[in-house]
């Protein structure tokens, strides 16, 4: 696959688009005006591989939170802002590296001049955001919905009102949650500028729904070269969106963070209980960054054959297990023994390699 070309830009000393890696993202659930539980809640999503991270920005007590949140954050941060523009003005006071804005919700011409001059005296990118929900009325009616079209339109009109200020320090998003009118937006909207997009399924849905949609969506997206920025967007708590957004990256071979787990579905031939064995292998690993393959097997019969490139993998039976590296068995583990003999194993493995 060969990724679109676009022009960089900078959050912080993040580097957006070009030939960037692809950044991961995600936004807090906390209340911002909570500096404290706030910033906690950024470290633990930095620590599960979140490089950018946006917080809401619904009131004046809020935005008077972020001086001390960009202070005490290790990402770049993105103050959220809708329908008044003077929380923009008082982000940007604050130093956040950027805005995700809708400049049609924000009262007016002369209130988003304001705002597009402040950034723009502090070199700060402007995320034009709109989605399937916010497509203006009159842009409803004329496309009879809210179809890619509409949200193309909608965001051309944004950028427009950035441009003739001579601001181009801007991030496009055109999220839906319809895979397929999201998929057809961005194309639209790759094919009319050089601008870095973000890329998303807005609304995906629970976990495993939202994990489904999102991996199709994203998936399809970044095949076709599109993104340079993305979130995944789930019903759950923030970290969760970490995990997805990075097997997604893994799986077209994008980027790499953390090990690879493979296990096999069970079968009549399963006699232990796999489920509960992969995760807990995927628990002990969760906050390792190291890049390794690991194989977590049902059987004994394909077991070694099937994970053969795998750096370490278990393959268990009714009564005994294998413990190979490889593909090459290193020793043999009495069935009961399993799990802590194969953590144990782990353990050594991440302080050899």
């Amino acid at each position: 696959m060969q990724r679109r070309k676009t022009r960089v830009i900078k959050i912080g000393e993040l580097g957006i688009g070009g030939d960037n890696p692809i950044r991961v993202q995600s936004m807090t659930n906390t209340p911002t005006r909570d500096t404290e539980k706030t910033l906690q809640q950024i470290g633990m999503l930095a620590k599960a591989g979140c490089e950018l991270v946006r917080v809401a920005v619904p009131d004046m007590e809020s935005a008077l939170s972020l001086p001390d949140i960009k202070k005490g954050s290790p990402v770049p941060v993105v103050a959220d802002i809708h329908f008044d523009h003077r929380l923009a003005l008082k982000s940007l006071e604050a130093g956040v590296d950027g805005l995700r804005l809708n400049p049609g919700n924000i009262g007016g011409p002369d209130r988003v001049v304001r705002v597009v001059q402040e950034a723009g005296k502090r070199a700060v990118p402007i995320r034009i955001g709109v989605n399937s929900g916010s497509v203006e009325k009159i842009l409803l009616e004329k496309f009879g919905g809210p179809t890619p079209r509409a949200m193309v339109e909608s965001a051309t009109g944004h950028i427009r009102i950035l441009e003739e200020q001579g601001f181009n320090l801007i991030k496009i998003s055109l999220k839906s949650s319809s895979v397929p009118n999201t998929i057809e937006a961005y194309r639209l909207m790759a094919d009319m500028c050089d601008y870095p997009l973000h890329i998303g399924i807005t609304e995906a849905g629970t976990p495993l729904r939202g994990a489904a949609k999102s991996g199709v969506g994203l998936g399809i997206l970044l095949h076709m070269g599109l993104g340079d920025t993305l979130r995944v967007s789930l019903t759950a708590e923030p970290i969760q969106e970490m995990t997805v957004a990075w097997e997604i990256l893994r799986s077209l071979g994008l980027r790499h963070r953390g090990p690879q787990i493979i296990s096999c579905p069970t079968c009549a031939r399963t006699e232990i209980d796999l489920p509960a064995l992969a995760q807990a292998v995927e628990d002990r690993l969760r906050q390792v960054e190291k890049v390794f393959t690991v194989a977590v097997m049902g059987c004994v019969v394909n077991g070694p054959g099937e994970a053969r490139e795998a750096d370490i993998g278990l393959a268990g039976g009714r009564d005994c297990g294998i413990i190979f590296m490889k593909g090459q068995v290193v020793r043999k583990v009495r069935g009961n023994e399993l799990i802590p003999e194969f953590m144990a194993e782990l353990d050594r493995y991440l302080r050899l390699t």
